[in-house]
């Protein structure tokens, strides 16, 4: 099996800008004030190498699983399969960036109360950060969804890799290399795939233990980052387009109960009308020397 080199940050970083001196000042007081909740979504992971699904021009780049399909059709979950497959090796090597540092560190100044992230790599985690509600779920654990078991997602590959000694378990060309860990294969591989079977009930419906687009984040885990955001003096979205409702909503509250709103992402959101503070940049722009001065 090939190993899989590091991605090209070409072609997951957006561009960067300058940081707007006065508003860094503002973002600076208010995180001073402690008791933020923190929003994060695909561009905190860009600078790790981990794409997100519209690419640095703003325009989608792949399209997505859909929950429907992976559910209803064998086909759909062995091609899923497949191409999780060959893209894990690159993308469970994946290592947070200083972006991840800063957030663990803010926390550990005392200044977050929660993380709440959309993205499925667990590099918060990794990072140092300890409150983190994961609202998409993990990559790190697959559950089967007719008798509910549950497996890490390296005994999966274990099995795949027992299963597909023929198959490629990462592939050269890292624009490939898609935000879930999956990646573009030619199809003779797809069709000839054997996709994984839970080993209680046999049945050939292992999912990874996240939200595909098309589903619906668990009801208690939206109550419990509501939860943290009534508790909140602001929140601080980051690396976040705002594009889905799954991330939108928390803006949408926070502004309906004047909670301040602060957004550090590049290029233009959803929720530009609710901001109360907004620093087109890239967030290893602003977090690093944040979390060093706040820190000082």
């Amino acid at each position: 099996m090939s190993t899989a080199g590091p991605l090209d940050l070409a072609l997951t970083m957006p561009p960067a800008a300058p940081v707007d001196p006065f508003r860094l000042g503002e973002l600076r007081d208010l995180l001073a004030d402690g008791d933020v909740v923190v929003l994060t979504g695909a561009g905190m992971s860009t600078a790790s190498g981990i794409p997100d699904y519209r690419g640095p021009d703003g325009n989608r780049r792949v399209q997505p699983m859909q929950h429907g399909e992976f559910v209803r059709s064998a086909e759909g979950r062995q091609r899923y399969w497949a191409r999780a497959f060959a893209g894990w090796g690159r993308f469970a090597a994946a290592e947070p960036n200083a972006a991840h540092q800063a957030v663990a560190d803010l926390e550990r100044l005392g200044l977050l109360r929660h993380v709440i992230t959309q993205n499925v790599d667990g590099l918060h985690q990794r990072a140092g950060s300890r409150r983190v509600l994961e609202l998409h779920g993990t990559l790190a654990a697959v559950t089967c969804l007719d008798c509910g078991e549950r497996t890490s997602r390296e005994q999966v590959q274990a099995w795949l890799r027992d299963a597909n000694p023929d198959v490629i378990s990462s592939v050269d060309a890292p624009a490939q290399v898609r935000p879930d860990g999956d990646v573009a294969l030619p199809e003779e591989l797809v069709r000839s795939f054997r996709a994984p079977r839970c080993l209680v009930c046999g049945q050939d419906r292992l999912k990874p233990d996240v939200v595909f687009f098309g589903g619906s984040v668990d009801k208690e885990v939206v109550e419990r980052a509501f939860g943290h955001l009534e508790r909140a003096s602001a929140l601080l979205v980051l690396g976040s387009s705002l594009q889905v409702m799954s991330g939108y909503r928390f803006v949408r509250r926070a502004a309906r109960d004047g909670i301040p709103v602060a957004v550090v992402t590049r290029g233009s959101t959803r929720g530009d009308a609710e901001t109360t503070i907004r620093l087109d940049a890239l967030v290893g722009d602003v977090l690093p020397g944040l979390a060093a001065d706040l820190g000082g």
